[in-house]
C-alpha cells in the first residue's frame, strides 16, 4: 500500500502512522462497522469524486440499519474527503470510509462504545488487474453462500458481511481463479465477493435484483443509467447458473472492479471468451464519465 500523509478521524486531520486503534476496539471482535469504497479520478478540472453524495448516503444508511448513531452528515463527510484529498495531494486514489465502535467495553452489547468515524485514502491501480479490464476474469461459482437477510442486512455495507466475501475470494483464488459468483441461499445468482454481476443476452442487459441479496451497488446503478441512456434494454430478474455459462457477455461492476468482464465460469467460456462489445461500450463510456469527457454525466462528479 503507498502510504499517504493524512488521514481524517472524528473531524481532525492526523498523520497516517497516528491512525491506531486500540486491540480491544469492539469493531475487531465483533464486526461492528460499516464503510465504503469510494474512488477519486484526474480530471482536467482537478480530482474528482464519482458519485460522492451516494456513497455517503449509503454510509450513513448502512450505520442505520446496524443502529450506529451517526456524528456527521454525508456533506460533512464529503467535504472532510475533498479537503483530505487537497492535503495530499493525490490524482487519483481510492478512498475508504469508515464508521465504527471504538474502545470501551468488551461484550455483545456494543452500546458502551464511542463510534469513531476515520476517510483514508491512497493511490491504488485497478483491482482485478489491468489486464482483466480488455481480457477479462476466470470465475469459480463459490461454494459459499451469499448472507440472507434473515442473518445480517445484506444492504448494509458492514465489516461483519464481508467475512462472507473474504472466504468465497480465497476459495477462488486457492483454486486457481480470478475472483468468486456467490448464489444466495435459493441457488440463484447473488453477487461477486465486492462486485455486482450483469448478463447479456440477444442485446438485452440483465442483473439480479436486490431481493436475491445483492447490495445496491452505485457502480451497478451508474452503469444501468448509462446503459438505459445508450438504448439498452434492462431487466432485472433472478438468473440461475446456467444463465451465466450461456451468455453472450457477463461482467462485474463495483467502485473497486469498476466495469471487469468475465471470460470464463468453471471452466465455461463465455460468449468469445473476451470482452465483448456490449461491455466494451460501457467500460469505455464509464472511463469517459469518471475522467471527466462526458458532460452529460458531470454530476456525477465532485471537484476537490
Amino acid at each position: 500500500m503507498k502510504e499517504t500523509a493524512f488521514i481524517w478521524k472524528n473531524g481532525d486531520f492526523i498523520d497516517w502512522k497516528d491512525a491506531t486503534t486500540h486491540v480491544l476496539t469492539h469493531a475487531l471482535h465483533y464486526g461492528t462497522g460499516v464503510f465504503e469504497g469510494v474512488r477519486a479520478y484526474k480530471t482536467e478540472s482537478g480530482t474528482a469524486i464519482f458519485r460522492a453524495k451516494e456513497h455517503y448516503d449509503r454510509l450513513n444508511a448502512s450505520a442505520k440499519m446496524y443502529l450506529m448513531p451517526v456524528s456527521f452528515s454525508s456533506d460533512q463527510l464529503i467535504e472532510a474527503n475533498l479537503e483530505l484529498i487537497r492535503k495530499n495531494n493525490v490524482d487519483s486514489c481510492y478512498i475508504r470510509p469508515l464508521i465504527y465502535r471504538g474502545y470501551g467495553e468488551m461484550g455483545l452489547n456494543p452500546d458502551k462504545n464511542p463510534i469513531e468515524t476515520i476517510i483514508a485514502l491512497w493511490e491504488w491501480g485497478t483491482y482485478l488487474g489491468e489486464e482483466a479490464l480488455k481480457s477479462g476474469v476466470k470465475c469459480k461459482i463459490s461454494s459459499w453462500a451469499r448472507l440472507d437477510s434473515r442473518v445480517m442486512p445484506p444492504l448494509a455495507k458492514a465489516t461483519a458481511n464481508y467475512a462472507n466475501s473474504v472466504l468465497a475470494k480465497q476459495e477462488a483464488l486457492d483454486c486457481g481463479y480470478d475472483e468468486a459468483i456467490l448464489l444466495n441461499i435459493n441457488g440463484t445468482i447473488a453477487e461477486g465477493p465486492g462486485e455486482n454481476l450483469f448478463l447479456i443476452k440477444d442485446g438485452v442487459i440483465y442483473t439480479p435484483p436486490s431481493s436475491d441479496c445483492v447490495l445496491k451497488g452505485i457502480t451497478a446503478q451508474s452503469i444501468r443509467q448509462v446503459a438505459e441512456d445508450l438504448g439498452f434494454s434492462i431487466i432485472e430478474k433472478s438468473l440461475i447458473r446456467d444463465e451465466l455459462f450461456i451468455a453472450d457477455e457477463l461482467f462485474f461492476t463495483g467502485t473497486a472492479a469498476e466495469v471487469t468482464p468475465i471470460r470464463e465460469i468453471d471452466g465455461r467460456v463465455i460468449g468469445s471468451g473476451q470482452r465483448g462489445p456490449v461491455t466494451e461500450q460501457l467500460q469505455s463510456t464509464f472511463f469517459d464519465i469518471v475522467q471527466g469527457k462526458n458532460e452529460r454525466y458531470s454530476d456525477w462528479l465532485t471537484v476537490a
